[in-house]
C-alpha cells in the first residue's frame, strides 16, 4: 500500500538557549515548510510542566499555526480530556472550525499528559473529568456539543439548548487517540476515526488496529474505519548525520523513562559527548529501533514497509532531529530538512 498522505506531529521542542517564543517561531516555520512540501495535516500534542516541550495548550497553538498557513489541516494530537470540561473543549474547537472551516481536527486522548502535581493543579485539586468509567460518556458529550444544532439538556424538568458556538455551519473532525486496546474498542463502538500511538507504544500496533477495524460501527462522523500510523523520524543526506541528529531526542527519552533529569533538549554537539551506561544504552537501542532514521531513500522505504504492514495510506511523522549549536533559534533546520527530504522521496516514488 503506497503512502498517499504525509502528516506531522509536533511537541514544540525547546532546546538549550532557546526561549518559548523562539521555539514557537521554529514550529510556525516548520508548519509552513510542511504545507509547502505537501503534507496533509499538522497536529500538536498536550504536555505540561516539561522543560523541553512547549505544547501546553493545543487550541492556542492550533489558532497560531492555522493562521500562519492556508490549506494545511491543523489539530490536536491530542487534547487530554481528563484535564478539561467537555464544554470548554467543544467551545474552543467550534470557534477554531468557524475561523478555519474544513481545516480543524480534534484528537482526543485519555492520558493526563503530565505529572501528578501538575494534574492536580489543572483540576483545581478536584477529580478528573474523564476517568476510565466515564471517559466514553465525556467523549459522547464533547462530540454532540460541537454539532451545529447543539444539544438539549433536561434539568429539573426544563429543556435547555446548549451550543458550543451560536451559528456554526460545520464541526471539527473528532479523532480518538490511544495507546491501548481500550481506546481502539471505544473508537470502534462510537464510529470515530482512531490513531494508535505507534511512535512510543508500538509493540501491539497491528493487533490494536485489527481490533478497531473488525469492531467498527459506521456513524455520522465516519462511515468506515479511518486510521494512520505515527512514527518518530529523522532524515538527512547520510546515515551518519541522521544518527547524530537523532541522539538529542534519544537522550531525552532515556531520561524520561529512567527518572533522569528533564531539561531543555541538548544540541547535537552536546549530545555527541554523552556516553550512556550500558543499561541505558540498551534502553535507547530498544526505543529507537521503531524509529525511522536514515537517508531519504532508506527512510521512505521503511515508511512504505510500515504503511504496507499496518494497512494505512497516511503516515504522521514526528520529526525529532536535534539542532546544531550554530542553528538559528527561531528555526530548526534539521526538522525542516527531514520534512523536505522525506516528502521529496515519498511523493516522487508515488
Amino acid at each position: 500500500m503506497s503512502i498517499r498522505r504525509l502528516s506531522v506531529l509536533d511537541l514544540i521542542p525547546v532546546r538549550d538557549g532557546q526561549s518559548t517564543g523562539q521555539a514557537l517561531a521554529a514550529s510556525v516555520a516548520l508548519a509552513k515548510r510542511a504545507e509547502s512540501a505537501g503534507f496533509h495535516r499538522y497536529w500538536v500534542a498536550e504536555h505540561h510542566n516539561m522543560p523541553a516541550v512547549a505544547s501546553t495548550n493545543p487550541p492556542v497553538l492550533i489558532a497560531m499555526l492555522a493562521g500562519a498557513t492556508e490549506q494545511l489541516r491543523v489539530g490536536s494530537g491530542g487534547i487530554m480530556l481528563p484535564n478539561h470540561a467537555p464544554l470548554v473543549v467543544a467551545e474552543q474547537f467550534a470557534l477554531l472550525e468557524a475561523a478555519f472551516p474544513g481545516r480543524i481536527d480534534l484528537g482526543i486522548g485519555r492520558a493526563p499528559g503530565s505529572d501528578p502535581v501538575t494534574n492536580w493543579a489543572l483540576r483545581h485539586g478536584g477529580p478528573q473529568t474523564g476517568d476510565a468509567d466515564r471517559f466514553g460518556e465525556h467523549v459522547d458529550n464533547l462530540v454532540a456539543m460541537m454539532e451545529p444544532a447543539g444539544v438539549g439538556l433536561n434539568l429539573q424538568g426544563r429543556a435547555y439548548a446548549l451550543r458550543a458556538t451560536p451559528q456554526a455551519i460545520g464541526r471539527p473532525t473528532p479523532w480518538l487517540l490511544g495507546s491501548s486496546d481500550y481506546s481502539a474498542r471505544l473508537a470502534a463502538e462510537k464510529g470515530l476515526p482512531y490513531v494508535f500511538a505507534h511512535h512510543f507504544s508500538g509493540d501491539s500496533t497491528a493487533e490494536v488496529l485489527d481490533l478497531y477495524r473488525s469492531a467498527f460501527r459506521p456513524s455520522d462522523v465516519s462511515p468506515a474505519p479511518q486510521t494512520f500510523l505515527t512514527v518518530n523520524v529523522v532524515v538527512a543526506p547520510t546515515q551518519e548525520e541522521a544518527d547524530r541528529l537523532a541522539k538529542p531526542y534519544v537522550l531525552a527519552m532515556v531520561a524520561l523513562r529512567t527518572g533522569g533529569e528533564l531539561r531543555p533538549q541538548l544540541s547535537v554537539e552536546e549530545a555527541a559527548e554523552v556516553r550512556l551506561p550500558e543499561s541505558h544504552a540498551a534502553l535507547a537501542a530498544q526505543m529507537s529501533e521503531r524509529w525511522v532514521v536514515g537517508t531519504p531513500e532508506t527512510a521512505s522505504a521503511q515508511l512504505e514497509q510500515l504503511a504496507d504492514h499496518f494497512g494505512v495510506d497516511e503516515v504522521m511523522v514526528h520529526p525529532v532531529a536535534g539542532a546544531l549549536a550554530s542553528d538559528p533559534v527561531d528555526h530548526n533546520p534539521g526538522r525542516e530538512r527531514t520534512l523536505d527530504l522525506l516528502a521529496s522521496s515519498v511523493f516522487a516514488a508515488a
